[in-house]
Formats: structure tokens, C-alpha cells, sequence
């Protein structure tokens, strides 16, 4: 036993991916597609889906569904890539959340207010990480979901901590973009923070910080952007 948060890991891929593979069904029939998902504090997955695609109308008759998403390989062979598979329960989503949406995917107001685009979520029910060779970790639905009271207090802190955050520590924001994640430069905000990490945008630009572990409110999230921001000021000019 290593003692590795394996939910975390998974959480951590989950959050960071700008694209995924969708798995749908019909009459028994096998389908993927390439969507992009945005991820709520509570690891509820949203999809911008339109009326007319195929995965559309299946996930309509039979809501059973799949994510796959995946990391960068390790080696030359695409299945030494860290990546999860997450299965769970598809239905219409409120339009209220779509700015959360947006915030992970900006590029997507060109067509978000298309009649036929609705949100979708997908309730996580469980999920198969895999790390490497002989690392498949099976996670069910309580060793996969982030600590609801820990979701709770950020999603009543979040506003306050953006607000401040982007006011007051833009420098601190370019040298976590530019220095620590290697962004080009851009005018950098945060625009979503989680138990998991934060996402931060410069016009259409979206990068994921992930936190070195799950933080529990405002306190947390602070010393994790205080060392984030400290470590993008200390590499040195050749590693930036």
C-alpha cells in the first residue's frame, strides 16, 4: 500500500481535460465521440451538447454513459498516458450553469446560445484509473467524489476568493500562468476554483493549476496559490 489518494489522481485528470471521449449507446450499438467537458465542484461532468449530434440522441433514449479522458504519456507508448474512464448517469442540465461551462471552455460563446445546444451533466457514478502497467485502480463513487462539506464552503467562498484574487494578485496570477505552467503571456485571471485546483484564463486561454492536495476552504486555497505562486518566481529563466 502506498497510501496514494487515488480519487484525487482521478479527479485531477478529470478536471484538467479539455476534451474527452463520449461512450453513448443505441439499441445495444457502441458510439464515441469527442466532446469537451467542464467539471463542477462536485465532479459533476458538463457537456455542451447540440440537439442534432448523434451522442445527443442516444444519451435522449438511454442516459448509461461513459468519459475517457487522458494524460500526457510518460514514453513513446500512448499507453504509458495516465487516464480514467468515468461512468455515470447523463440528463438535461439547468441553463443557469452554462457560465461555468464557459468559464473552462470561452471559445464556446460563438455558439453557446444556439437553439439547438443544451447543457447536459453526467452524474459520476464510478471510475477506472489507470496510472501504468499493472495500475488500475477501480473507484466507487465515495472514494472518487470530493469531501461535500469541503465543495460546500468553496462554492460559498469561491466568489470572494476570485474577486480578491484577480484585484489584488495579478502578478502573483502571471507567474503561476507564465512561470510555474508555462503559458505564454496574457492577462491572466482566475475564473474557477475547487477542492481540487483552479482554472485561469487569458482571453480564450484556459490552464488548470491543481492543488498538491484537496484543500477545505478559502484558508487552503490560499496557501496553495501563496507556494504555486512562489514556485512560478523561483524557476530559473530556462526552465520557464
Amino acid at each position: 500500500m502506498t497510501g496514494e489518494d487515488h480519487g484525487f489522481a482521478a479527479r485531477r485528470l478529470l478536471r484538467a481535460a479539455a476534451a474527452a471521449t463520449l461512450a453513448t449507446s443505441q439499441q445495444g450499438q457502441p458510439f464515441a465521440s469527442l466532446v469537451t467537458p467542464a467539471l463542477l465542484p462536485d465532479l459533476t461532468v458538463l457537456l455542451l451538447l447540440s440537439d442534432l449530434s448523434e451522442h445527443t440522441r442516444h444519451l435522449k433514449a438511454e442516459p448509461r454513459c461513459a468519459i475517457l479522458v487522458q494524460g500526457a504519456p510518460e514514453q513513446v507508448n500512448p499507453q504509458t498516458a495516465p487516464r480514467v474512464t468515468l461512468t455515470g448517469l447523463a440528463e438535461p442540465a439547468e441553463p443557469g450553469l452554462k457560465p461555468r461551462f464557459l468559464a473552462r471552455h470561452p471559445y464556446a460563446a460563438l455558439y453557446a446560445d444556439f437553439g439547438d445546444f443544451h447543457l447536459w451533466r453526467i452524474r459520476p457514478a464510478a471510475a477506472l484509473l489507470v496510472q501504468g502497467f499493472a495500475r488500475a485502480t477501480r473507484l466507487r463513487q465515495a472514494d472518487l467524489l470530493p469531501d461535500p462539506d469541503a465543495v460546500a464552503a468553496l462554492a460559498a467562498a469561491e466568489e470572494g476568493i476570485i474577486g480578491h484574487v484577480n484585484a489584488d494578485h495579478a502578478e502573483a496570477l502571471k507567474a503561476i500562468a507564465e512561470g510555474l505552467l508555462r503559458q505564454s503571456p496574457g492577462d491572466w485571471r482566475m475564473v474557477a476554483v475547487d477542492p481540487d485546483g483552479c482554472d485561469l484564463a487569458a482571453g480564450e486561454r484556459v490552464c488548470r493549476l491543481p492543488w498538491p492536495a484537496p484543500v477545505a476552504d478559502a484558508h487552503g486555497v490560499r496557501k496553495a496559490l501563496v507556494l504555486a505562486a512562489r514556485a512560478g518566481r523561483d524557476l530559473p529563466q530556462g526552465e520557464k
